[in-house]
């Protein structure tokens, strides 16, 4: 984590660190303006669900087994972040320096998706961002996916037999 700490602070991206009950012996916090958001995210499913309602591209690092799969959700099939490292678990160990050039090609990737005509994966990510946030939003309106399942479910739960 601290490697972690150190090349987010080299690359001069803003930042903000969230992580409950660790203690980290830096504590850094950049305030310098980098442009564009991204989410460096240890593709936990609350975190994916968050930034994909909110059309934010995601840096991905898994952690654990159960957060492979979402990594391939997210790169793969969605096409809305890229991968941190190739590698999981011990074998993800990465360097400082590596870090700061892996965050600063993301960061401007997203940057350049709004300058530059030329850099499709850029503008790729960026759109399908957004388009996947608007599918999030058109779900969740009244008369929405999302309303209409879960009226259907719970009607199914009300006149399963034997209730």
């Amino acid at each position: 984590m601290e490697e972690i700490l150190a090349g987010l602070h080299a690359s001069g991206v803003r930042y903000l660190l969230v992580s409950r009950g660790v203690h980290f012996a830096s504590g850094y916090i950049h305030g310098d303006d980098c442009g564009d958001y991204g989410f460096l995210t240890h593709c936990g499913w609350n975190s994916v669900m968050e930034s994909l309602y909110a059309g934010v591209p995601m840096l991905t690092f898994p952690i654990s087994f159960d957060q492979i799969p979402y990594r391939k959700l997210i790169v793969d099939d969605l096409r809305v972040g890229m991968k941190f490292t190739k590698e999981f678990g011990e074998k993800a160990l990465v360097k400082r320096d590596e870090v700061e050039k892996i965050v600063k090609k993301f960061m401007d990737i997203n940057k350049e998706a709004e300058k530059d005509a030329v850099n499709n994966e850029a503008k790729e990510m960026k759109r399908r961002s957004s388009e996947v946030k608007e599918m999030c939003r058109r779900a969740l309106e009244k008369g929405g996916s999302y309303d209409t399942n879960l009226d259907a479910f719970i009607k199914d739960i009300l006149h399963f037999p034997g209730n």
